[in-house]
């Protein structure tokens, strides 16, 4: 029994068998791979925070990131707003309380998407502009799909905040877009890709002298299983959107 006066003394886990437990709902599958770590981190780190052997619950629609990626080539940002926000909804039908979209490049309609919500959605890009100026970065580098890397969505939130973004140049970007698209979405993670991937990260550092390295792709953190790259460090946005989603499941 909770005593009157509310849960002063008690754990997060007491908390959380006395309250109805909040539901996470993920917009998943751009790409499968990445949701799937989402729903595995988000399983260790609700366990580290409560500090039990409980689960959190989660909600998760699977979306084609094969039409997704050719909404985007396309610039049919309407079309793909209306996909995106279609499965919020059913999230919302579902009993989420809150939502992810677990991907980068989606978050070039975040806006959109977000004023058409039932539900609040966090988003990928303002939790790790967050966690860069929490770590006092004043120069970044951007890594993701050419989508990602060419797009404003991440230097609109980064610049408000006095943070520079920096991306690879356009055969590196070139070069980045085709592993990710034709390798890490497809589950292939490579040793080659992985050292040159380093390579130009070791580039962008010694000419452009950034305090860090932003995977702004889901797959990269699969790639890329290490906390720093030539000395500099790497901010994972899985792992960020999660500690995110965590933190709200848990307020």
């Amino acid at each position: 029994m909770v005593a009157a006066g509310g849960f002063r003394g008690l754990r997060i886990a007491d908390k959380i068998v006395c309250c109805k437990m909040k539901i996470i709902g993920i917009v998943g599958g751009l790409g499968p791979e990445s949701t799937i770590d989402y729903y595995r981190q988000l399983i260790a780190c609700y366990r580290e925070k409560t500090h039990s052997d409980s689960y959190p619950a989660v909600v998760i629609t699977s979306l084609d990131v094969a039409k997704g990626l050719r909404l985007v080539e396309a610039q049919a940002y309407s079309e793909l707003a209306d996909y995106l926000a279609n499965e919020v909804q059913r999230l919302a039908k579902a009993g989420a309380d809150f939502g992810l979209i677990s991907a980068n490049t989606p978050h070039i309609v975040f806006d959109e998407v977000q004023r058409r919500s039932p539900i609040p959605l966090i988003s990928i890009v303002e939790a790790a502009c967050g966690v860069a100026r929490f770590r006092g970065m004043k120069k970044v580098c951007l890594l993701g799909t050419r989508f990602t890397m060419e797009a404003h969505f991440y230097p609109d939130v980064f610049s408000r905040q006095g943070i520079a973004l920096v991306v690879p140049d356009e055969g590196e970007r070139a070069y980045i877009h085709d592993k990710y698209i034709n390798e890490l979405l497809e589950g292939s993670f490579l040793p080659g890709t992985r050292q040159r991937f380093l390579e130009i990260m070791q580039r962008i550092r010694d000419q452009e002298q950034i305090d860090g390295v932003l995977l702004a792709g889901t797959e990269l953190p699969l790639l890329l299983r290490q906390d720093t790259a030539s000395g500099v460090p790497l901010l994972d946005t899985t792992q960020i959107h999660i500690e995110a989603a965590i933190a709200r499941l848990l307020s």
